[in-house]
């Protein structure tokens, strides 16, 4: 457990959606103003939007991962391999560790649209669903990624 995941476990418990947990919780790395990490961060939550696709907390690695890592200049083609070839660790260091990239299966859900309401946080909500653990181990392999480029 590192302080990055520490702190986006807190954060996803306290409410925000598994996205912007970790996207928040690296804003002293990223040095995304609050607001701005929160709303930019706010559409990916349940698996985008609810969708049950690709997990949130992932998906906020990526967002972390393109603050830290990306490229600027739509013709920098080795820029681009570079920083997909960082994204592809991720997902690959992800779906190692947790079993999936898909919200849906790591919930163990047979659907692939789910409503827009979320649930109310209850601590039955957080005992019964694997995300706070899955939004700490996805902060604690973003972690391991940013030591191993310094």
């Amino acid at each position: 457990m590192t302080e990055h995941s520490k702190i986006a476990k807190a954060l996803f418990k306290e409410g925000y959606n598994c996205c912007q947990a970790v996207v928040l919780a690296f804003s002293d790395v990223t040095n995304v103003d609050k607001d701005l990490a929160l709303k930019s961060s706010s559409s990916f939550g349940g698996g985008m939007g609810r969708l049950r696709e690709v997990c949130g907390a992932l998906t906020g690695t990526f967002v972390v991962a393109g603050v830290l890592f990306g490229y600027t200049n739509p013709k920098d083609n080795i820029g681009k391999a570079k920083h997909y070839e960082v994204i592809q660790d991720l997902a690959k260091r992800f779906k190692e560790e947790n079993g999936s990239l898909l919200c849906r299966e790591l919930l163990g859900l047979n659907i692939t649209i789910d409503s827009p309401v979320p649930e109310k946080r209850t601590e039955e909500y957080y005992k019964s669903r694997p995300c706070a653990d899955i939004v700490e181990s996805a902060a604690s392999i973003m972690d391991q990624l940013i030591a191993s480029f310094s």
